[in-house]
């Protein structure tokens, strides 16, 4: 399987001490900064060292960082971001589940099921090429034709077929 672009390169045991030391309150104040929330900073500040402890299981040593708050940011803006979009996910999921009536309601386990299978869609989506995931996301969910899709995006129709299968191919993988 290849590696993630944002899988951070592994680093010494000696090295990773010293780096969660010296710079774990200011990752922690760093993204508190952006989220407003100290739990939550602190929660991801902790998902960043973990991430980096997770590169090193079993890698070759890499040399020392040049830019340790740098490579920290990078690694914790993703991984905020995700946290961002599931939180945004999550909330609309609730206001939706709020509309509906009690009795009609799913249980906890369901509702817990659905957000895990809305959160797995999501990063499909978002792992798709934009083109791809605006075909996707106008046939399916909006329900225009191929050749109402080939023409909003300016493209012909054989591409839209294309890309559809590419989707799918995701969907597919993802199941």
């Amino acid at each position: 399987m290849p590696a993630s672009p944002f899988a951070p390169a592994p680093l010494p045991p000696m090295q990773l001490d010293s780096l969660y030391s010296a710079h774990r309150g200011w990752l922690a104040h760093w993204l508190q900064r952006r989220l407003g929330d100290a739990a939550d900073a602190a929660d991801l500040a902790q998902d960043t060292f973990a991430r980096l402890l997770a590169g090193n299981l079993g890698q070759p040593q890499t040399p020392a960082l040049r830019s340790p708050k740098a490579y920290l940011a990078t690694v914790a803006k993703h991984l905020l971001i995700n946290h961002l979009r599931r939180r945004s996910l999550e909330q609309a999921w609730l206001a939706a589940l709020a509309e509906v009536p009690a009795q009609h309601a799913p249980s906890a386990e369901q509702q817990a099921d659905i957000l895990q299978a809305l959160q797995a869609v999501d990063a499909m989506l978002d792992s798709l090429k934009p083109k791809v995931r605006a075909v996707f996301i106008m046939a399916q969910i909006e329900g225009h034709s191929y050749a109402d899709i080939a023409v909003r995006l300016g493209i012909g129709e054989r591409s839209v077929k294309r890309y559809m299968a590419e989707a799918l191919t995701e969907c597919v993988l993802l199941a």
